[in-house]
């Protein structure tokens, strides 16, 4: 039985579970092999150990002034907001005050470990929602803290906002004067939350492509202008509280919420 407490916050009501070990998520959904014609499997995570791999994931800290998007959560690498569990990684997004902010959660990188250009890069995933829940699923130039963002360049393979949780989000970031170019995917039925789908990128040196599902829905072609596309580039997966964007949690909000990854794989 889950043990339930309510917490009020900037005048909101809030619910809780304190209980970090509800049950494991159930696997149904869509699913892609290891392995494709014409393809290797250079790398992937399976999450299948008994804990976060640290030769992969490192661990963003604190609230850096909301992340250049007013977000209201404080990153931590505390096991209540990352952990391995039953082959999946659990990122969690918790009612907590901690470090002078009300919502925790955990921002991991690959960041100085694992790079790519290019190939097809598969990640299976179950998303959170609800108000002012921001998933995402993305990448950021190698060279981001010698040039900065936007130039060293961003690819949003998967971002959803809470209160629309059957929508996903596809972008394409670049500079030096911030330019993007981006579409959504909704589904037919059902949300994000309900059960797994794979977030696919096929990635050359002339163009970037997402698909849901393995059903190709963002195109773009890279080889007009100068694009930052063809360099090496890390992996972040985060659950913001709170931003611009998706705007604040409010009583409508459940928490915790889950981001429930269970792999990523890099093919080229």
């Amino acid at each position: 039985m889950r043990l339930l407490k309510y917490f009020l916050i900037a005048g909101s009501v809030f619910l809780f579970s304190c209980n970090k070990s509800d049950q494991a998520p159930n696997n149904a959904g869509y699913s892609t092999p290891n392995q494709y014609t014409g393809y290797t499997l250079i790398w992937s995570d399976e999450f299948s150990g008994g804990a976060i791999d640290e030769n992969n994931w490192s661990f963003e800290i604190g609230n850096n002034n909301g992340w250049g998007n007013n977000e209201l959560e404080n990153y931590t690498n505390s096991a209540n907001n990352a952990f391995v569990s039953d082959g999946n990684l659990i990122i969690e997004a918790r009612a907590e005050a901690i470090g002078g902010y009300n919502f925790s959660s955990a921002r991991m990188i690959t960041k100085g470990k694992k790079s790519f250009k290019y190939g097809r890069i598969d990640i299976r995933a179950k998303l959170p929602q609800g108000k002012g829940i921001w998933p995402a699923l993305w990448m950021l130039g190698n060279n981001i803290d010698a040039i900065g963002w936007p130039t060293c360049g961003e690819i949003d393979m998967m971002e959803l906002l809470g209160h629309e949780p059957n929508k996903i989000y596809g972008t394409l970031h670049w500079g030096p004067t911030h330019q993007s170019y981006g579409t959504n995917k909704i589904l037919s039925s059902g949300t994000f939350a309900d059960s797994f789908h794979v977030y696919t990128m096929k990635w050359s040196q002339s163009s970037i492509e997402l698909l849901l599902d393995d059903v190709s829905y963002f195109l773009m072609d890279t080889t007009n202008g100068t694009f930052p596309f063809n360099q090496n580039f890390f992996f972040i997966f985060n659950i913001a509280v709170g931003g611009d964007w998706p705007g604040s949690p409010d009583s409508s909000t459940s928490l915790p919420q889950r981001m429930v990854v269970d792999y990523v794989r890099v093919f080229q």
